[in-house]
């Protein structure tokens, strides 16, 4: 299946981002974060749940022995965030003087990143980076920033590849913009 013949949900306007570059630029962040982890052993932290697809293709391209928890927060309803961040979910296990690599599926407002940062340095990790598959720099209202991006995207609404709108969308083999009115 090529990038041009795969087959688009009709409630999505057009594909930003297809299957194949998802793919390629995954592979290419396991293999920045495996020279910058050679020797270490990261725990990645997935945010649940939009990150679930994201954190699963990129931990199968990390060679490196790696522990896997998550977090869930809370900050959307439909598409506006709330400006309130909840945490629903907490790590199972102790962050002290582990290398922490938290993993985003999109970084738009910086809200729930900034919360997540300031409660885990507070947990005395060893280190604590960010890997964020989508990055709107336009929607930021705090400053926060991550070590690796998987692509700059405008300020559109997406969906797929992890990403929903009211549980929907994430199954999407691709990142695409939502049409208005869905």
């Amino acid at each position: 299946m090529t990038e041009t013949s795969i087959p688009v949900h009709p409630d999505v306007e057009k594909v930003l981002i297809g299957p194949e570059a998802l793919q390629k630029r995954v592979r290419e962040l396991g293999a920045e974060i495996s020279r910058d982890y050679a020797g270490r052993h990261p725990t990645l932290l997935g945010i649940l749940k939009g990150s679930v697809v994201f954190l699963g293709d990129l931990l199968r391209s990390i060679p490196l022995d790696c522990s896997v928890d998550f977090l869930s927060v809370s900050s959307y309803s439909g598409r506006q965030s709330t400006g309130e961040v909840r945490l629903l979910l907490d790590l199972r296990e102790s962050a002290a003087g582990k290398d922490l690599l938290l993993v985003e599926d999109i970084m738009d407002s910086g809200l729930t990143l900034h919360y997540l940062l300031d409660i885990l340095r507070n947990r005395g990790p060893r280190s604590l980076e960010v890997c964020a598959l989508l990055d709107k720099p336009d929607c930021r209202k705090v400053a926060v920033s991550a070590r690796y991006v998987g692509f700059r995207i405008p300020d559109e609404f997406v969906v797929g590849y992890g990403l929903d709108h009211n549980e929907k969308y994430r199954n999407l083999p691709y990142v695409g913009v939502l049409k208005s009115g869905k």
